[in-house]
C-alpha cells in the first residue's frame, strides 16, 4: 500500500471523533508552540543585585537614571545609567519622607515619583521628587487590610498605585467603584469603573479581592485595568472614566489556572477579623507607547493585547533563568523592565538570523 493510499485508507475507517481530536490537539499543539522566549539583554550587575533584598520595581526616567523601589528594606535607591553602583534615596521611617511597610512605586515621566506605604496600619501616599525631596503626603482613610497573596507578600490597603505626575490613580473597590483618582494634594477627585460581579458579594473580603487591581495608564489614551484575582480579566477606560471593552485573559497555558480557581478561601486572623488568602491569577502589567497592555499572568506566561483588545502574543521572560515578573514598566525607548532583577528586553519580534545580546 503507498503512503498516499494508507492516507485515504486511515481517512476512509478512523472514526471522526478520533480524527477531530487529532486535528483539535494538532490546534492546540501549534497554539502552544507561538509562545516566544524573550531573552534579557541587559540587567543590574551581580554586586549592585545582592545589595537588595526585595527588588519589587525597577523604572528609567528620560535621563536614563534608573529608580529602584526595595519593599523590604522600606527604601527607595537611584542608580546612573551605567548602572556601576547604587544610592539609597529614600529610607525606612515613620515619618513623612521616610517609608514604614511600603507597598507600591511608579515613577512619572518629570522624574518625580510616588510611594504608598502604612505606617501603624494606615495606607499613606508620598510624592517626591527626582532629588528624594517631598512633595506632598497624604493618608487614605480605612485600614491597610490585606488583599491579594503574592507568594512571601501580602498586598493590602493601597497595594498598587498609577501616577501620571498630575495624578495619583488607586485600586479602591471599598469605594464602590474600581479607579479612585486623586489629586497630588490628596483632594478625591472622582472615581469610576463598575465592579464586577464575583458570585461572593456575600464575603466581602473575597468581593473586594476580586475586584482588586492594577491601574495602567495608557500612552495612548484612557486607562486599563486589571484584575489581579479570580478569573483572569481586564478592562480599557477611556480618559473621561467610560467603559470602552472588557476582556477575559484567555490561553491554553491558562486553562489548568483557571481550572483551578478556588471556591473556598483559607483564613487568617487579624484585628478586624478573619481575613481570606487569595491567590493572585495575574501578577503584572505594563502598557507600551503603541497601546498595547502586556499582562504577566500566575502561570509564566505573559499576554500581549492590542488597542482593540486582541491578543496579539504569548511570551516567556529569560533572565539568569526563566523569569516570574512581578512587576513591569517600559523605559523612554521603549525597553520593557522586569522585577525582581531589574532585567530589560527589547520587546520587537527578533529577526531571523539576529543575534540577541549577552547580559
Amino acid at each position: 500500500m503507498t503512503l498516499p493510499s494508507r492516507v485515504l485508507w486511515l481517512l476512509a475507517f478512523t472514526p471522526l471523533a478520533v480524527l477531530c481530536t487529532y486535528a483539535g490537539g494538532l490546534a492546540l499543539a501549534a497554539q502552544r508552540s507561538e509562545v516566544e522566549t524573550l531573552t534579557a539583554v541587559a540587567a543590574l550587575p551581580a554586586h549592585i543585585a545582592g545589595s537588595f533584598q526585595q527588588l519589587s520595581n525597577c523604572q528609567q526616567t528620560a535621563g536614563g537614571d534608573y529608580f529602584i523601589f526595595d519593599r523590604r528594606s522600606h527604601a527607595v535607591f537611584v542608580a546612573p545609567a551605567g548602572l556601576e553602583s547604587a544610592r539609597k534615596l529614600i529610607t525606612i521611617g515613620a515619618e513623612p519622607g521616610r517609608l514604614l511597610d511600603p507597598s507600591a512605586f511608579d515613577l512619572a515621566s518629570d522624574e518625580s515619583f510616588v510611594v504608598t506605604d502604612a505606617p501603624g496600619g494606615q495606607p499613606r501616599v508620598q510624592v517626591f521628587l527626582k532629588t528624594g525631596s517631598t512633595v506632598s503626603v497624604f493618608r487614605i482613610p480605612g485600614r491597610a487590610l490585606p488583599r491579594i497573596t503574592f507568594g512571601n507578600l501580602v498586598l493590602g490597603g493601597v497595594a498598587a498605585v498609577e501616577y501620571t505626575g498630575r495624578s495619583v490613580f488607586l485600586s479602591q473597590p471599598e469605594l464602590g467603584a474600581l479607579i479612585a483618582e486623586y489629586s497630588l494634594d490628596g483632594r478625591p477627585l472622582r472615581t469610576f469603573g463598575d465592579l464586577r460581579k464575583t458570585g461572593h458579594e456575600q464575603d466581602p473580603g473575597v468581593h473586594l479581592a476580586m475586584n482588586s487591581g492594577l491601574v495602567v495608564a495608557n500612552p495612548a489614551g484612557g486607562f486599563f485595568f486589571v484584575f489581579l484575582a479570580g478569573v483572569p480579566q481586564f478592562r480599557k477606560y477611556d480618559s473621561g472614566g467610560r467603559l470602552l471593552f472588557d476582556r477575559h485573559v484567555e490561553g491554553p497555558e491558562l486553562d489548568e489556572l483557571v481550572q483551578s480557581l478556588p471556591t473556598t478561601w483559607a483564613r487568617r486572623k487579624a484585628e478586624e477579623g478573619d481575613i481570606p488568602i487569595v491567590m493572585p491569577s495575574l501578577q503584572a502589567a505594563a502598557a507600551d507607547a503603541g497601546g498595547n497592555l502586556w499582562i504577566a499572568t500566575a502561570a509564566g506566561i505573559t499576554y500581549v493585547y492590542d488597542s482593540n483588545g486582541e491578543k496579539r502574543r504569548a511570551v516567556r521572560f529569560r533572565g539568569a533563568g526563566e523569569l516570574s515578573p512581578a512587576a513591569m514598566s517600559f523605559t523612554p525607548k521603549g525597553r520593557l523592565l522586569l522585577a525582581p532583577g531589574c532585567y530589560a528586553f527589547e520587546t520587537g519580534r527578533p529577526r531571523p538570523g539576529a543575534v540577541t545580546p549577552a547580559l
